[in-house]
């Protein structure tokens, strides 16, 4: 593709979208206050949102958009106010040098909810494109090591990192919020953003527990997180602090870019919860939890073995890991008894699950094979991040689970839930092939007698 048809492919996706808000909304927005980027332009602007050639129920461009629509009036000044979940967000573009900043919705009322994934199992995606779209971000540039030399936006930023509830923010920015629309399926929905100027957090009282923490200079980060877990500090909360430098010997502390440590917190936690595991007696039978949400449907497998995993995702064409894709695509990644020590594959929705199964292990002091299953059917129209699979999974645990006397009966039972079928399962299951086909010493014995 030449640069002059990606400019005019641009601009058309501007002009369609663009002409889209000012049908719905008179006071549309101003043009330089909104860009269009895509991954898939060509089908985008033949589309416009109305044929579907994408393969989804519905068009998560046009759910992106309304939900800017109703965000213009609330960003026609540079100046920003109302209570912050509280929330901040860390960029990785440039890293080390790194966008940092608040999230701030104009909205002078209780806005917890807005960046409380824990409490958000069970709502529509468009409730979750709402909480997003309104948190409006504010960026000023920080280098990763240097960010305690950084200045005021700097320090309120983290202390809205470690406020226990929403804190009354008052953003300056260099000019209006920018509102980003991705014609991409994997850009999770956001609201507009602009750099800093200068802002005013009034103030913040800190959780005490992650305050305690913060203040600890020789407690290791890796420490911090699982005694704030312990003492039951919401996983959200924990992957704020950290991303904002707050645990750590003085000298090591940094900033994470938010995306690492979502999945930073949740390695350290499950891997933590694993090794409490092994300790424990197998169960005695093989058992299948489930659940739905947001046309993502789990069955999670425990097998009467010793602690190993499996998290395994299925892939519908059109979806958000196979835009492209003519038949159902399967990713896995497993870990035997020792664990692993590189990173997962299919990133951090492996430890998300992990952490969940192992909750309800812990919690029953018993250890299994466990292999998470998940189809991504084509009504999961744009993803929401990874709190989705370990919400998920949690549900599943808290449900009555099926039980078996033996693996067939099981897998036949998971086969009729699934409208993959189960030889793709196998085939692509390191630990389902290994329980299917590999024999055990056991089996030798019993074979002799």
């Amino acid at each position: 593709m030449t640069l002059q048809s990606i400019h005019h492919s641009s601009r058309d996706q501007s002009n369609w979208i663009l002409n889209y808000i000012k049908r719905v909304n008179g006071a549309a927005a101003e043009e330089r206050q909104i860009v269009t980027r895509s991954s898939q332009s060509n089908i985008c602007v033949v589309c416009k949102g109305s044929r579907f050639l994408c393969g989804k129920p519905r068009c998560p461009l046009l759910v992106k958009v309304n939900y800017y629509i109703k965000s213009i009036p609330l960003i026609a000044s540079e100046d920003i106010a109302g209570l912050s979940p509280p929330s901040v967000f860390i960029g990785r573009i440039g890293y080390p040098h790194v966008y940092v900043g608040p999230l701030v919705p104009p909205v002078h009322e209780d806005t917890s909810l807005y960046d409380l994934p824990e409490q958000w199992f069970g709502r529509s995606i468009d409730e979750i494109v709402g909480f997003r779209s309104l948190l409006i971000r504010g960026k000023h540039r920080v280098h990763v090591q240097k960010f305690t030399k950084a200045g005021k936006i700097m320090e309120q930023t983290q202390e809205l990192a470690l406020a226990e509830s929403c804190v009354n923010t008052e953003l300056q920015l260099t000019k209006k919020p920018l509102g980003s629309i991705f014609m991409d399926d994997a850009i999770q929905p956001f609201g507009p953003s602009a750099p800093i100027r200068d802002m005013h957090v009034s103030n913040a009282r800190f959780e005490c527990r992650i305050e305690k923490a913060y203040y600890d200079t020789d407690l290791r980060a890796t420490q911090a997180v699982l005694d704030l877990y312990h003492q039951g500090v919401l996983v959200t909360k924990i992957q704020k602090a950290f991303s904002v430098g707050a645990f750590g010997i003085e000298k090591k502390r940094r900033l994470v870019p938010t995306r690492w440590s979502i999945t930073t917190v949740d390695d350290i936690i499950s891997k933590n919860l694993a090794e409490k595991v092994k300790a424990f007696p197998q169960i005695n039978e093989y058992r299948v939890y489930e659940s739905a949400y947001l046309d993502n449907v789990f069955e999670i497998l425990m097998i009467p073995a010793a602690w190993s995993y499996e998290s395994m995702e299925a892939w519908y064409p059109g979806t958000v890991w196979n835009l492209q894709g003519k038949s159902i695509a399967i990713y896995s990644d497993y870990e035997g008894n020792n664990g692993r020590t590189t990173y997962a594959q299919i990133g951090g929705c492996y430890y998300s699950a992990r952490l969940a199964v192992c909750e309800q292990l812990i919690k029953e002091r018993h250890q299994a094979t466990v292999i998470v299953l998940r189809e991504a059917r084509p009504g999961y129209i744009m993803p929401v991040g990874v709190w989705q699979v370990r919400e998920n999974v949690r549900n599943a645990m808290r449900q009555k689970p099926r039980l078996f006397s033996n693996l067939d009966e099981s897998l036949k039972f998971i086969r009729s839930r699934f409208e993959i079928p189960l030889r793709r399962w196998i085939m692509q299951s390191e630990l389902l092939k290994n329980a299917l086909f590999q024999k055990k010493i056991t089996d030798f014995f019993s074979n002799s007698s």
